[in-house]
């Protein structure tokens, strides 16, 4: 209730900066701001991302940077506002200003769990659905958040599965909007006949008028069965077309629902609650009931999120697809076909590794530390770089330490660096 119809506006640092040409203009803006968020009387919530731009922002000599003109407002209470920065930034501007330091409060967002990805994407499903004109799968959404924080290991939870979402649902609209392949392999062969046709007809002899005669009659099977399929298609393509506006109209409705109840028009709300949005929901209903045909495909799943995870990485989309429980059953018969004959050192280090990932040993301690005894050439680096490309897809994901390039004393610098004054 504290926070029940107040405002939250964003201030634009980079507007606010841009022009400022003479001392004082840049504070003279800044202060205009302050000022009108202070008639407000706290309705309003100032949000500051990338909140350390704010440390020397519209500094130069003899003037006061954006910081220490907000210091005095916070101080007083005459401004609500909200910053937002990354742990790097924070730490690097805003902690070496004490003074603005104490005036917030901060608090650390960390990155959300596979599960709590999965409900942001049920969230924000309805929203790109719309935007791309598609349907999106549940199978898909937990595809993007497990896929995404298995494989993709250089960003952060939700946005690269938001981002997972947003490429496989646009791939499947450019698919919609262009034309099948098979009607693009009918157009090529009716080109083609078309060139050949032309070449033949400065011909006289007996056997290019017979070929003449079958170009002709292929020609016209050939564009009957293209008229054919492209009214096919555009049919399909005006029934998606439909379901989309009707998603839009939908979306509409219930938005002037939500403000027509904020408002307390009941009358309004009453008219979109019973009437409007059920019609609405009916004839999408009807139109996604109706079989599209097999030419075009409007739904994204799990597999068109594999397809973007493996172009971004690399790895075999069948391997992705492949759940973690029958991967690790069949651990050592995966790593028998690349390690012959060391069956105890297999077993070993398969029973270790499913043991960890089964969650009986401690989370923070690693999957598991392994001795191999041996001479020369019986696979114990093959068996390494084996347990790397089942664990991580990459054989090479593994950093390989020769201890005979460190018998020397002084060699111990390549693993932990010069002392100083070296």
């Amino acid at each position: 209730d504290t926070l029940k119809d107040r405002k939250l506006m964003s201030l634009d640092m980079g507007s606010l900066i841009a022009g400022a040409k003479y001392r004082g203009e840049f504070e003279e803006r800044l202060k205009g701001v302050l000022d009108e968020v202070k008639a407000a009387e706290g309705d309003v919530i100032l949000f500051i991302d990338e909140m350390h731009q704010l440390i020397g922002a519209g500094k130069s000599e003899g003037a006061m940077d954006a910081g220490n003109l907000l210091k005095p407002a916070l101080a007083r209470g005459e401004l609500h506002c909200v910053g937002a920065t990354t742990l790097d930034e924070y730490r690097k501007y805003v902690e070496k200003d004490p003074a603005l330091q104490r005036r917030f409060q901060p608090v650390f967002v960390g990155e959300p769990t596979v599960e709590d990805t999965i409900s942001i994407l049920r969230g924000l499903k309805e929203k790109y659905e719309l935007h791309h004109g598609v349907r999106i799968t549940d199978g898909a959404l937990v595809s993007a958040a497990t896929l995404s924080n298995r494989y993709i290991t250089d960003r952060f939870l939700p946005d690269k599965a938001i981002d997972l979402m947003d490429e496989a649902a646009s791939r499947i609209r450019m698919e919609v909007e262009s034309k099948p392949e098979e009607i693009e392999t009918l157009d090529r062969r009716i080109l083609r006949l078309k060139i050949e046709r032309e070449g033949l007809r400065r011909e006289t002899d007996a056997a290019s008028l017979d070929r003449l005669e079958t170009i002709e009659h292929d020609l016209a099977n050939l564009e009957q069965q293209s008229a054919e399929l492209t009214a096919r298609w555009q049919a399909e393509k005006e029934k998606i077309g439909a379901e989309s506006k009707l998603k839009e109209q939908l979306d509409a409705a219930r938005v002037a629902l939500d403000q027509a109840q904020r408002q307390g028009d009941l009358a309004r709300a009453g008219e979109l609650s019973y009437g409007t949005i059920p019609h609405l929901t009916r004839q999408l209903e009807e139109a996604q009931g109706q079989t599209a045909g097999a030419m075009l495909r409007e739904e994204v799943t799990a597999d068109d999120i594999a397809g973007v995870v493996s172009r971004w990485t690399g790895v075999p989309v069948d391997r992705m697809l492949e759940g973690e429980r029958e991967k690790l059953l069949q651990m050592e018969e995966k790593l028998r076909a690349r390690v012959i004959g060391q069956e105890d050192a297999v077993r070993a280090v398969s029973t270790a590794v499913r043991r960890a990932r089964a969650g009986l040993q401690d989370p923070n301690r690693p999957l598991g530390s392994f001795l191999f005894l041996g001479p020369t050439g019986v696979g114990k680096t093959e068996l390494t770089k084996a347990l790397a490309e089942f664990l991580f897809d990459d054989p090479s994901a593994m950093v390989r330490i020769d201890m005979s390039e460190f018998m020397e004393k002084h060699a111990v610098a390549r693993l932990i660096g010069a002392p100083p004054g070296y």
